[in-house]
């Protein structure tokens, strides 16, 4: 048996605009993208949804994450996205990026693990550790 866990986030009307972001702050590509409108499925969503991500797939370096909209949203919980990074101006860059609009849940800052860390929930309700860097112990 081999595990491989994928990463796959739903949201309430806004998948199409947190992809964005993401591909933006995280350097990524977003490789799929369908519509409810263009599925075989757009007879089971209302009209306004016709425009909404029913799937979607971004590419991060060698890890893919897939999104869509869901009709009977709720609000995610019980997880956590880690980002590790080494380059310090890269990690308060999407933090700050992740952070506009959302609530930071832990200020980025140096401890005692790390160069920079920091938490936050994304305007869009996703939840992002960011992490940079061991610290060196004495």
């Amino acid at each position: 048996m081999q595990l491989e866990p994928r990463i796959s986030l739903v949201f309430n009307g806004d998948c199409d605009e947190a992809f964005t972001l993401y591909q933006q702050c995280l350097g990524g590509t977003v490789t799929f993208r369908l519509t409810w409108g263009d599925s075989p499925m757009a007879g089971q969503a209302p009209p306004e949804w016709r425009d909404k991500i029913l799937h979607a797939t971004l590419t991060v370096g060698g890890t893919a994450i897939s999104g869509g909209d869901v009709l009977e949203y709720e609000h995610p919980q019980g997880f956590q996205l880690q980002l590790n990074l080494d380059d310090v101006g890269a990690a308060d860059r999407i933090f700050r990026q992740l952070a506009d609009g959302g609530n930071v849940t832990h200020p980025m800052q140096q401890t005692f693990w790390a160069q920079r860390f920091g938490a936050v929930v994304d305007r869009f309700g996703i939840p992002w550790a960011i992490n940079c860097g061991e610290q060196k112990l004495a």
